[in-house]
Formats: C-alpha cells, structure tokens, sequence
C-alpha cells in the first residue's frame, strides 16, 4: 500500500483525477492528513463510502507509531522508528519552558561520515520519504505540543531534496500544517547544490555546520570539505539577505585544544564578515572509538565573548539528551539494525 501521507496538494490532485475522485477531494484529503491527522482512510467521512473505498485499495494513511523510546533526567525524549523496508532511525522532542522542539531525521544513518558523529559512523541506509519524515512529527505523543522542527537528527537534509522540499511545502503551505518557516531550521553541512535551491525556494531559518575556519582543519574533521568547502559555502550565503525573516546560524562543536583558542576566534570572526549571522557553540559528546575530547566551559566562555565583542551574536547551546545518547552527534541505531 502506497501512503497518502507526504502527498502534497498537488500530487493529491493527480491521485484524484487518477481515481477518478471530485476535484475537491484532493483539498478535503489534505485538511484530513495535516489539519485533522486521522490515521486511516475510513475516518475521511466527507468523502463517499464507495470514493474511500477506491483509496483504500491503493492507500494507507502512512501512520506509524515510534517502534521504542527512550526519556532522559531533562525531559528530553528519543523516538526509535522502523519502516517496512527495515530503516530505523531516531527522533528527539526537547521540552523547554516556552518551547518544544522535535529534532527530525532525513535519512537512516549519514553518508558524511564526519569525525565527531555516531551517525556517520553506522553507515548509510537510506533517504527517508516525505511521509516517513512527517510521520516522525504526527506520530509522537507530543505532536500537539510541537512549537519548532529542526532538521539536525540523522542524515544530511540537502542530501534528499526532493522529500525535504515537499515536506516544508506542507509544513508550511495553507492546505498543510500552514506553520510559519520561523519555525522551522534547515541544517546541512554544506552541500551546495541543495542549499542553493533551499535559500532561493525557501524562507526557513538555515544552521551550517562549521566547526573550524580553517580549511585543513575542518578536512580532517568533515570529509565534505574536500567537494565544498566552507569558503565557497560562505560565498553562497553571503549572496542572500537573512533579515528578521530568515535566518542563518553557524553550528561550531567545540573540540579541546583543537578548534577552541582566539586563534580560531578571531579567523571565525573574519571568515564571518558581511554576513548577518549568528554562532551556536555546542560542547562535544564523546562517542567510541574517536580521541577527541570536549573544550573547557572556561574556554567556551572566552570564545563567546570575543565573538560577541565583534559584534556576532553567539550562544552556547545548553546539552539536551546525553545519558539516552540523544545529544548532538550521538544519534545511532546500529544496535536496533
């Protein structure tokens, strides 16, 4: 059975012409998927018995509930998911005081493979499809609470563009969740083509993992940096406007005695001018296997503060999630394959 789920207006009106369905059908189908989320076709009671019979022979909803779970001592939650064609890969809601953040996958494991990512390490498995990344989002018990989506769980959103797009067409379209893009952030670690395609068709906010300015460094760190590296990606960038309604973000994972000094500071701080941005620093999680170990909070304090003193505003992001291994880079299901 082919799901309806991840269907966007326009493919539904294709399946309804095809069924020969009303062509109103393709409207009242969607405000079912993504307004009133059933989770079978029978619930659809504005369409005909005999018209939710012609879906039912081809189509399923799409609806699948998490396979496990996982809460940690702050709330935070990590959702396993398993498909038919046996992909597994994981979700995480973070409840915050005014906010609640799902962290969504793209893709079952990364083809990345970078240094300091347990995803990267478990291989790749395959592209996720529109209705596996929005099941993630209907399917968890906090669904309704939802207030921002993140794409920074498994895999490399501009890696799948096609799926990626057509989710934030129904997460942001009337007919869909109808969710303004400020509330949705893109991650990627730079792939060019899809971001060029992401900044001009979309007014999402965007985060890019950088982690050094310096090229040979991060070469060592992002195996990506050797087909587009981090200068060229900044050029991009540089190009468009993020004003109050867009906005860029550079992820910066603090390693010690690595990427932590002035040194890096002061070049991240050049590397950054002309662009409206702002800097997230994320202490690093260890996972097996990698020497490398997480800056002193000391350390990340001074390097904040220079940053801020130049004028780029710059957090360190609070960890969320690291004694169920759902902190940052520490997402794998190699022991759930």
């Amino acid at each position: 059975m082919l799901p309806l789920l991840g269907l966007t207006l326009g493919e539904l009106k294709d399946l309804a012409t095809t069924l020969g369905l009303p062509a109103f059908a393709a409207k009242q189908i969607a405000d079912w998927l993504y307004r009133k989320k059933v989770k079978s076709i029978e619930e659809m009671t504005n369409l005909s018995a005999a018209n939710r019979l012609k879906l039912a022979e081809q189509y399923e909803v799409g609806y699948t509930t998490p396979a496990a779970s996982q809460q940690s001592k702050d709330g935070t939650v990590k959702y396993l998911f398993r498909t038919s064609g046996k992909k597994c890969f994981e979700t995480v809601y973070i409840p915050e005081e005014d906010r609640a953040t799902l962290c969504v996958s793209s893709q079952a494991g990364c083809k990345m493979n970078c240094l300091f990512c347990m995803t990267g390490k478990q291989g790749f498995s395959g592209n996720l499809t529109a209705a596996e990344i929005l099941n993630q989002i209907q399917s968890i018990p906090e669904s309704q609470q939802l207030t921002n989506i993140v794409f920074m769980g498994m895999g490399e959103p501009m890696d799948t563009t096609a799926e990626l797009f057509k989710v934030l067409e129904i997460l942001t379209s009337d007919y869909g969740y109808a969710w303004s893009p400020k509330r949705i952030t893109v991650s990627t670690i730079g792939i060019i083509p899809g971001l060029q395609q992401f900044l001009a068709q979309s007014r999402c906010h965007l985060a890019i993992s950088l982690h050094t300015p310096f090229s040979e460094e991060r070469l060592k760190l992002m195996p990506i940096e050797k087909v587009y590296p981090a200068r060229e990606v900044l050029e991009l960038v540089r190009g468009y406007d993020f004003s109050h309604q867009r906005r860029v973000s550079f992820e910066y994972i603090m390693f010690n005695g690595l990427n932590d000094d002035l040194t890096h500071a002061r070049e991240l701080a050049a590397l950054l001018t002309g662009i409206s941005c702002r800097v997230n620093l994320i202490r690093y999680h260890a996972i097996p296997g990698v020497d490398l170990k997480s800056s002193d909070p000391k350390k990340m304090l001074l390097f904040r503060d220079f940053l801020t003193a130049k004028g780029i505003i710059c957090t360190i992001r609070a960890s969320r999630g690291e004694d169920i291994m759902a902190a940052c880079g520490m997402l794998s299901t190699r022991n759930h394959v």
